[in-house]
């Protein structure tokens, strides 16, 4: 029983689907919410009546509402006459479950709605982010060239469910035209290209260009652009010609925009300080990143020089227990230390390989999920300094430059008006000067759109700060299951080292015996009293 209904328990899908719809906790919108019921393949009337039955508010609808509204629906679906007292029979039981199938694409809907309303504000949190897209790039066995071997990657997209090759070529053909279209967004960079690179280095560049697409593609305005689509999805052949053809006119972003014909009325007055404020905390924040990687990437040396320390400890234990020299009485007398060893080194050499494998994967663990989180949050954080870059030396320098061209043509026009120059002259200054408005008015348009993405794109960087959550949470299982892993191998390795340790001294030799073929000691109490 709840607070927030008078009859019935609230099931867990009920606030699934109220933070979809209302992640801020804010009231529904209507009509998000016949979206919502569409999907329950119920009769329009009745999703009509459903909505007039639950608790609304000018349009609007209450968390209460929407609890009360998604019992009616599994009611309907299940063929019942709605009224209201018809709730009333779950008291003290559980409300029906409603089927409204695939939820993922009203996610969608509810943050594009959300921005509509209020678009200075992202509507996304990393969870959401994440959820767009997520991008694999797998590198596939090598290919020769005429001349030299090239690379292919594998790239499949979960979204898109489709999966194609792609070579260096096509990523930078891609690259460019999405720095054009999205001129004014963070746009990662690609990894360098190199001739002749080696494997680690055509392995870390897989890792880059991984990195690289899942930016793009949890971008809230690139993953629904038709060019990301094109380059995901498109499995013929010659890509990176083929993507020029398609897209080499498309116009950029401003064009295309809803936005950019108010974007003056979207950027508040302070946007220039509270810009320099932000850099200035995002920057630190860079700052920060960098030497934690730094650490990460200190904790996978240790790892990795552990396991080979360990491994080579193993060797050296195994290279004792597979020595074939034989040992005589002559060089052991009646020591048996060396045959009761060797037995014990080769169970030794097992456990500490055991140590190697279990230090090994805790690198692997912290490269692939410490550091590249780190890595990822970096490549962001720099697409974020080249998109400021971009502005200042960008926009703002053309709105600048435009700026004094015009007072430039004012100039020659007042000049030729005073010396009464012929007037086809000043009517062409003037028609200089009329375009020079059009385009100084257009640049300003370009300026105000331009702050109002990098707000937008400041709060993107705010929504993946959770990155540190996933990277101290993935820190803390990797050195504890490692820690884990570790102890039980030390715990294990314990009666194999037990089987080296000497005799005890009931079976160890009795005092006075002497080795074969040496005389007996005797000392100077007598011959046949030994010592």
């Amino acid at each position: 029983m709840t607070a927030d209904l008078s009859f019935g328990s609230i099931p867990a899908f009920y606030r699934e689907v109220y933070d979809i719809v209302c992640p801020n906790q804010e009231q529904v919108d209507r009509d998000l919410f016949v979206q919502l019921l569409v999907k329950s393949s119920l009769p329009k009337h009745v999703i009509m009546q459903i909505w007039d039955m639950a608790d609304t508010n000018q349009g609007m609808m209450t968390r209460n509402g929407l609890y009360k509204a998604l019992a009616y629906t599994a009611l309907a679906q299940q063929g019942k006459t709605l009224n209201d007292k018809l709730l009333e029979t779950f008291s003290g039981q559980e409300l029906p479950t409603p089927s409204l199938g695939d939820l993922s694409d009203l996610r969608s809907s509810s943050a594009k709605l959300r921005r509509s309303k209020n678009p200075n504000v992202l509507c996304y949190d990393y969870k959401e982010l994440c959820a767009l897209d997520s991008v694999k790039v797998e590198l596939v066995p090598e290919k020769k060239g005429i001349i030299l071997k090239h690379v292919e990657y594998e790239v499949t997209s979960q979204r898109h469910k489709t999966t194609v090759l792609r070579r260096y070529n096509d990523f930078i053909a891609f690259h460019e035209l999405l720095t054009a279209r999205f001129a004014y967004r963070l746009v990662p960079r690609l990894p360098p290209k190199k001739v002749g690179a080696s494997r680690e280095f055509i392995e870390q560049r897989k890792k880059c260009l991984r990195r690289y697409l899942n930016i793009i593609a949890r971008h809230p305005q690139m993953c629904e652009d038709k060019l990301l689509r094109f380059f995901l999805t498109f499995s013929g052949s010659d890509v990176q010609h083929k993507i020029k053809e398609h897209f080499r006119s498309i116009p950029d972003e401003f064009m295309t925009s809803e936005m950019a014909s108010k974007a003056k009325d979207l950027v508040p007055l302070d946007t220039q300080q509270q810009l320099a404020n932000s850099k200035e905390l995002i920057f630190m924040i860079d700052d920060c990143v960098g030497k934690l990687k730094d650490i990460a990437e200190n904790m996978v040396i240790r790892s990795t020089v552990y396991a080979t320390d360990m491994l080579q400890m193993g060797r050296q234990f195994s290279i004792m227990s597979n020595n074939t020299t034989p040992v005589t009485a002559w060089a052991s007398g009646t020591n048996r230390s060396w045959d009761r060893l060797q037995t014990g080194f080769k169970n030794l050499s097992v456990e500490f390989a055991a140590l190697s494998d279990k230090a090994t994967q805790a690198a692997v663990d912290e490269e692939d999920g410490m550091v590249e989180k780190l890595t990822f949050f970096q490549d962001i954080i720099t697409a974020y300094r080249d998109l400021c870059e971009r502005h200042e030396k960008g926009v703002l320098h053309d709105h600048q430059k435009a700026i004094q061209k015009m007072g430039q043509y004012k100039k020659k026009k007042m000049s030729a008006t005073v010396s009464s120059s012929e007037a086809a002259t000043v009517e062409q200054l003037q028609q200089r000067i009329l375009m020079q408005e059009g385009e100084i008015a257009n640049m300003e348009n370009r300026n105000y759109y331009s702050l109002h993405c990098l707000q937008m794109e400041t709060q993107l960087i705010h929504a993946h700060l959770d990155i540190f959550h996933e990277f101290a949470a993935c820190m803390a299982n990797v050195e504890s299951k490692t820690a884990a892993d570790l102890a039980r191998v030390w715990s294990a390795m314990e009666p194999v080292i037990s089987t080296l340790a000497p005799p005890d001294s009931s079976s160890s030799m009795k005092r006075g015996t002497s080795p074969p073929s040496s005389p007996t000691s005797i000392n100077n109490n007598g011959p046949g009293i030994t010592l």
